[in-house]
């Protein structure tokens, strides 16, 4: 999988065209992602990703870095032996790109706000 572009509210992945939020998972995408809370982050929200055994979550935050990640939220997820990087989605998409290839990478990704 390769994000080909990401502007507020689209991302290009390979060649299809998504315009609600996603998570891409190494060997699928998961589109029209939806949160329990909306722009807060729960453990619910992400049961999917911690069930595939990422070595790496990347999670973008929205192209203003509106979505939160609560500190416990984050703690829980370290302690599950994840490399976690929260960013703002562009930021985010860049380093998906990077790493995705060498380590099993999963991206979370807020395409708005």
């Amino acid at each position: 999988m390769i994000i080909k572009s990401y502007t507020f509210g689209q991302m290009i992945v390979n060649d299809r065209k998504y315009t609600s939020d996603l998570i891409i998972f190494p060997d699928r995408i998961k589109d029209s992602w939806w949160r329990k809370k909306g722009h807060s982050l729960c453990k619910e929200d992400i049961k999917e990703i911690l069930s595939e055994k990422p070595e790496v979550l990347i999670i973008g935050t929205g192209f203003y870095g509106i979505m939160k990640v609560p500190d416990d939220l984050r703690e829980f997820i370290k302690e599950q032996g994840i490399e976690l990087y929260i960013e703002k989605t562009k930021k985010a998409v860049t380093l998906f790109n990077e790493m995705f290839q060498s380590k099993k990478t999963v991206g979370a990704f807020h395409l708005t706000c």
